[in-house]
């Protein structure tokens, strides 16, 4: 699944190729994709005509500012963009297209057909499912010491658990999970309520740097994921524990192990992270 670092690779890389192009005509082909309005005439009608003026991001998601509307995209497991000229054909499993005035095109195609696209009028997307839930990203100022201390200090669940909780924190999935416990030296499964000062001092520096590292380097190609161009994200190079199941711990040499925590499989090294 893209997360905060894949999709702010796809924001950078799409920003280049439609910003200020004009949608023509809107095609959907598999309906479920979108969730407001939920009227699929309805959703092609507030985007066509309409001019693209910026890309931005919110955790996971993608928000594309046109002149009067915000469309929010979260390309859950394998959602994919990419722009092509109309004359190229089009792939197996491509559900959305936005066709430009310009003759070229942006391709939503979405093997698992997981992802959702929301429209609002700007200035709404912030007070409406799904962005209304979403707690501080890792890089926002709101995210303090004192604010995520006080929301860890609410919750018995285990400490994986409760990073993948975006009203928590949001841009971190099981991925980045895994790499800033590591980092921070804390075992996924600790009570995020009995964690002391010092560790969540450590998890939220962590977190920050593992995501600043990984943003600097294209996200993390882990089997599907590449970005709106087709390139790879580079930061697989520096994974410590996730997919290193079985490999030695590039710090202390113990053999880095798999386990389930909340039904997510997650890795860690024993010797690291001590429970």
């Amino acid at each position: 699944m893209p997360e905060l670092p894949e999709v702010e690779t796809i924001k950078n890389t799409l920003e280049r190729f439609i910003q200020n192009k004009t949608i023509q005509k809107v095609d959907v082909f598999w309906p479920n994709i979108i969730k407001e309005p939920d009227d699929v005439e309805h959703f092609k009608v507030l985007l066509e005509g309409q001019t693209i003026r910026e890309l931005s991001r919110k955790g996971k998601f993608l928000l594309i500012y046109l002149d009067d509307f915000v469309l929010i995209s979260h390309l859950r497991m394998e959602g994919k963009y990419s722009v092509h000229k109309a004359v190229e054909p089009v792939k197996k499993h491509t559900h959305v297209i936005f066709a430009f005035t310009d003759g070229e095109e942006l391709r939503y195609n979405d093997v698992r057909k997981f992802g959702t696209m929301h429209v609002y009028a700007k200035g709404q997307e912030f007070f409406h499912k799904p962005l209304n839930q979403l707690g501080p990203e890792p890089f926002d100022d709101s995210f303090t010491f004192e604010y995520f201390y006080q929301r860890l200090k609410k919750t018995d669940r285990f400490i994986k658990t409760a990073l993948l909780d975006q009203t928590i924190v949001t841009g971190l999935g099981n991925i980045y999970v895994d790499e800033t416990l590591f980092r921070a030296e804390v075992h996924p499964l600790k009570r995020a309520s009995k964690l002391t000062k010092k560790e969540v001092k450590a998890i939220q520096k962590q977190a920050i740097a593992t995501l600043q590292e990984a943003v600097k380097a294209g996200g993390t190609t882990i089997r599907s994921y590449v970005n709106s161009q087709g390139d790879m994200g580079m930061f697989q190079q520096e994974l410590f524990v996730y997919g290193q199941d079985k490999k030695a711990c590039k710090k202390c040499g113990t053999e880095i192990t798999k386990m389930k925590v909340g039904g997510r499989g997650t890795h860690i090294c024993p010797s690291c992270q001590k429970s």
